[in-house]
């Protein structure tokens, strides 16, 4: 689905009021995105183990 189905399913005042909210959403932490890399990375199967992490 395109950003322009979704709008024109959704309506604009929608779409602003989820903008909005994800606006308000914290940052993830650094070990829920690798945990959520590892499950995305094979979603039917096996989940990979654990890369170590690198901090910038």
């Amino acid at each position: 689905m395109t950003r322009e189905e979704r709008l024109a399913i959704l309506g604009p005042a929608t779409v602003a009021q989820i903008h909005a909210r994800v606006k308000e959403a914290p940052e993830p932490s650094d070990e829920l995105v690798e945990e959520l890399r590892r499950i995305m990375t094979n979603p039917a199967g096996v989940i990979p183990a654990p890369r170590p992490m690198h901090r910038s």
